[in-house]
């Protein structure tokens, strides 16, 4: 391997390529750390703070390396960055021949069959559907590879792809007629050709769970496998090594059944009449909770008159469906493929319904239109260590939040991490003179009525001095909402002309474009916007943090979890809650200086970072940074800018 001083010295490779390239200490160290895992087929734990340069970290020693990697990120945005720019510029940098492939879960990719179906068929829940479908005929004639993302024109969450696209039960495989033009087989083609592979969290563990129920694997053997943003794994993990079955999935098997008869079996009334009946059992079982959206565990089902006849109805008509195609299965593939789905999802919710295992939770998921039945192990932790020492591999864990004040126990505990090396670098910024910390007095109980208008009275000054330019970052939907409609009230009744952006008023992406072109808006979010979103220079200076992100203690999984660690006489608040609460803290936190010229206030407003004991321990894992309780002193630095 080339001499990894020499690379990121100031008159090295890195240096030509990269305008504005810094030497950082912090990222030559990681450099080194992860070279020597590659070495030694060992796992890592690197922890680098914003600034740091951890994807050129990870890259370098790599790309170098000369064995097959895969890099598996949190968020398809993040993957299509690490393809599109950050390989690319390493790769020419280091002039390293090395392929690389981009994969991502089939659901991304048009299918020729489904939208050729969906042609013919002609009938759609809206207009828009109907609208769109030319530009994604028109798009999978011309595209090389079928990436719906190439496709900003159809917004990412309309119902159409639905229609377009397969997934693993639904695809028909080499017996389909467009099987040598397929955009998903073309894509794991050029992965199990490429030198590196970038995938996502998701796609990476049902990977994982599909090679060890016996099926072909997606991803190809590989000598490293990388995880960036990897504090995200225990909570991906978790729900692909637990299984899930939807209301979603009846109403989808219904639809195909129906559309297949209309082509294969137009004399055979019973089988969409079967399909009919299925897709309004399954509508009728999520209406069985009023509700709009939440997590209850299985207990609470006892609660719910409804929901029991309404699983017996659902579970009836899959039987009575999957009998009826049965009879049709050879007319056709297609229906082939639904009679083997109706199967798989009698089974699931067999199994679903039966579960009596420990270390299993069963609970729910109430979304606007469907209904999510789930078990999730209570710990991954023995599961995915099996993963680890399957082979001779190295694995690399990393992210920005890992740790609690440089402890990585509760990271090791989730992730069965007993052994690996574990180091932390801390960000390069000067958070001592760039940034300020700010806890207000006076605040309430976090659990009381009137918190949220204290905590919108407390940010306006705030506000006002840094005259917009701010994320105010709620640990819920319906804060995030109150706060919004009170700080709308307020900048009308102050006359402050500030443009106000709410989560969910459109997407992330296109939220985020506005922010950074308005120049001094206030964003009001709640979980999307506490990771993953970065804002550089003077559009955001002020990160406004509602209350520390503790789960909530009713959530089904964590109130599984705290009981089954309390039963093994262990203190569940300090081993499980706080870690889980600093490490998303950080993560919100972490929004406000995003380069080594940004300067801003960060403003906490939740009372027991001084009230309680543990409010210290948190204070302590964030940057170190200047600390006050005087708003007087943030109108000042603001002032001083």
């Amino acid at each position: 391997m080339q001499d990894l001083e020499s690379i990121f010295s100031g008159h090295g490779p890195l240096a030509r390529a990269v305008t504005g390239f810094r030497v950082r200490q912090g990222q030559i160290e990681m450099a080194r750390a992860v070279a020597a895992a590659i070495d030694k087929h060992s796992v890592l734990i690197a922890e680098a703070g914003t600034g740091t340069g951890k994807t050129f970290a990870y890259l370098v020693p790599a790309l170098l390396s000369g064995g097959k990697v895969i890099i598996s990120t949190g968020t398809k945005t993040l993957q299509d960055q690490l393809f599109d720019r950050d390989i690319q510029v390493v790769r020419a940098a280091l002039k390293v021949p090395v392929t690389v492939a981009l994969l991502k879960g089939r659901a991304n990719y048009v299918c020729h069959y489904y939208l050729e179906r969906a042609r013919h068929e002609g009938r759609f829940p809206s207009r828009d559907d109907a609208r769109y479908l030319p530009l994604i005929a028109n798009f999978a004639q011309n595209s090389a590879t079928g990436d719906r993302s190439d496709l900003p024109a159809v917004p990412e969450n309309a119902s159409i792809w639905s229609y377009v696209t397969s997934t693993r039960e639904n695809c028909l495989g080499s017996e389909c007629a467009h099987y040598s033009k397929c955009f998903v087989m073309e894509a794991r083609k050029q992965a199990l050709a490429a030198d590196v592979v970038v995938v996502n969290h998701h796609l990476f563990f049902a990977d994982v769970v599909l090679r060890d129920e016996g099926v072909s694997e997606l991803l190809p053997a590989s000598n490293t496998i990388i995880f960036d943003e990897a504090h995200q794994l225990p909570e991906t993990a978790s729900l692909f090594f637990g299984s899930s079955v939807s209301t979603s999935q009846l109403i989808e098997l219904a639809r195909d059944t129906r559309i297949e008869a209309a082509a294969s079996a137009k004399d055979y009334a019973a089988l969409p009449d079967a399909a009919q009946a299925l897709d309004k059992a399954a509508r009728d079982l999520r209406l069985a909770f009023k509700e709009e959206s939440g997590r209850f565990p299985f207990q609470a089902l006892g609660r719910n008159r409804k929901f029991d006849p309404a699983l017996h109805a659902a579970c009836d008509r899959l039987d009575a469906l999957a009998a009826t195609l049965e009879s049709q299965a050879e007319r056709s593939e297609g229906l082939e493929k639904c009679h083997q789905r109706s199967l798989a999802l009698s089974e699931q919710l067999s199994r679903w319904r039966d579960l009596d295992d420990p270390e299993y939770v069963r609970w729910m998921e109430l979304f606007n239109h469907a209904l999510h039945l789930n078990a999730t192990p209570l710990s991954i932790a023995e599961i995915f260590q099996g993963q680890i020492s399957d082979r001779a591999r190295s694995w690399i864990f990393t992210s920005a939040t890992l740790s609690v004040g440089g402890d990585f126990s509760h990271y090791r505990s989730q992730m069965g991490l007993a052994e690996a090396h574990a180091q932390s670098w801390d960000s390069p910024f000067d958070f001592a003179s760039h940034a300020l910390c700010y806890v207000p007095k006076g605040m309430p109980a976090p659990n009381t009525p009137g918190y949220t208008p204290a905590v919108v009275a407390a940010a306006l000054p705030a506000i006002e001095a840094s005259g917009g330019r701010a994320f105010l970052l709620f640990t819920s939907l319906r804060a995030m909402r109150e706060g919004y409609e009170l700080l709308k009230e307020a900048f009308v009744r102050r006359k402050l002309d500030l443009p106000l952006l709410l989560q969910g008023e459109s997407s992330r992406t296109e939220l985020l474009e506005r922010f950074r072109r308005l120049g001094n808006a206030v964003l009001i979010g709640s979980q999307s916007f506490w990771e993953g979103v970065d804002v550089r220079g003077e559009a955001l200076s002020l990160v406004v943090i509602d209350k520390l992100p503790f789960a909530p203690p009713d959530d089904p999984l964590l109130a599984a979890r705290i009981e089954r660690i309390k039963r093994e006489g262990r203190n569940a608040f300090v081993e499980f809650q706080l870690p889980e609460a600093v490490i998303t803290l950080k993560q919100g936190a972490g929004r406000l200086i995003r380069d080594e010229t940004d300067r801003g206030v960060l403003m906490i407003c939740d009372p027991r970072l001084f009230s309680k004991s543990y409010g210290r321990r948190i204070l302590k894992s964030l940057p170190s940074m200047k600390g006050t309780r005087e708003v007087a002193d943030v109108i000042a630095f603001f002032e001083a800018a």
